[in-house]
């Protein structure tokens, strides 16, 4: 995953991206995005990430012995493996492109409208990885038996967990100089938000287990955002033995349609808070 050059990626000169940013910021941003995301689809780290669930679908559909069972399973898969395949990938590729970042700087371009195109530009193909690669097994079958909105599910859940650690690994990128640092930090927040909080919370609620924690137990959900698309997932899916505590407290108390609808706009709240945090640290950051 090597820097970018300007010239090369963008096809146009700096002097154009110049003209252009007074007279049209969203046309800049757009470009910015634009390039950005060619020059990350040629990454051979975004070729093995789509290809990984492209095999692994297709693994599952030939033995787990139905799509409804390929879906659930698809559903743990992406869950634990999008936040940390693109905490890394983003990461790792944001330090490498920190020249090409501080050139667009040098410019007289917004410093919001470029990390608008930086942010974008990285999202979308991690985006489209997950749906090709979990969508074309199902598609290539002409969707025989394939339950739709189970599968929209899943990669709707994909989705909103690329856009929440992108964000992230914006900020870490920012944050922290050193690239080693970035990178161990990228995978303590994977740890932190994948194993290591449920574990926290199991203990909590047997050492408080006298005491009412529904309520808290609900607050702490909405508080992680793997264990929120997991919930939110598994109350689209309606599949109440898998839901475990939290998603059990999460129905309880909202519902199935309220509780979905809460679910969708915590996390609409986890993926704008990290990219105004991205936002601000990239306005401040001295380059």
């Amino acid at each position: 995953m090597s820097a970018p050059n300007v010239t090369e990626t963008f096809g146009w000169t700096l002097p154009e991206v110049v003209a252009d940013a007074p007279r049209a910021k969203a046309h800049v941003i757009t470009r910015v995005a634009r390039f950005q995301a060619r020059e990350v689809m040629r990454s051979r780290w975004l070729l093995a990430y789509g290809c990984f669930f492209l095999v692994v679908t297709e693994g599952l559909l030939r033995f787990s012995g139905g799509d409804a069972r390929t879906i659930l399973s698809l559903a743990s898969i992406v869950l634990y493996v999008v936040p940390l395949l693109t905490l890394v990938f983003g990461t790792v590729y944001l330090y490498n492109a920190r020249e090409f970042t501080e050139l667009l700087l040098a410019q007289p371009v917004g410093r919001r409208g470029l990390f608008a195109g930086l942010y974008t530009g990285l999202t979308i193909p991690l985006v489209l990885a997950i749906a090709v690669g979990v969508g074309a097994p199902f598609v290539a079958r002409g969707f025989a038996d394939t339950p739709r909105g189970m599968l929209a599910a899943v990669i709707g859940a994909g989705a909103a967990l690329t856009m929440i650690f992108t964000a992230i690994a914006f900020c870490i990128a920012l944050w922290c100089e050193d690239r080693l640092r970035g990178l161990g930090a990228a995978i303590g927040v994977w740890m932190l938000g994948a194993i290591v909080y449920d574990g926290l919370v199991m203990a909590a609620v047997a050492a408080f287990s006298d005491y009412p924690l529904e309520r808290a137990m609900l607050v702490l959900t909405l508080a992680n955002p793997i264990d929120l698309a997991r919930v939110t997932l598994l109350l689209q899916l309606d599949v109440s033995a898998l839901m475990g505590y939290t998603g059990a407290v999460v129905q309880q108390f909202l519902g199935g349609a309220t509780g979905t609808l809460v679910a969708v706009c915590a996390l609409a709240l986890w993926i704008i808070g990290p990219i105004a945090l991205g936002v601000r640290a990239f306005v401040r950051k001295d380059f």
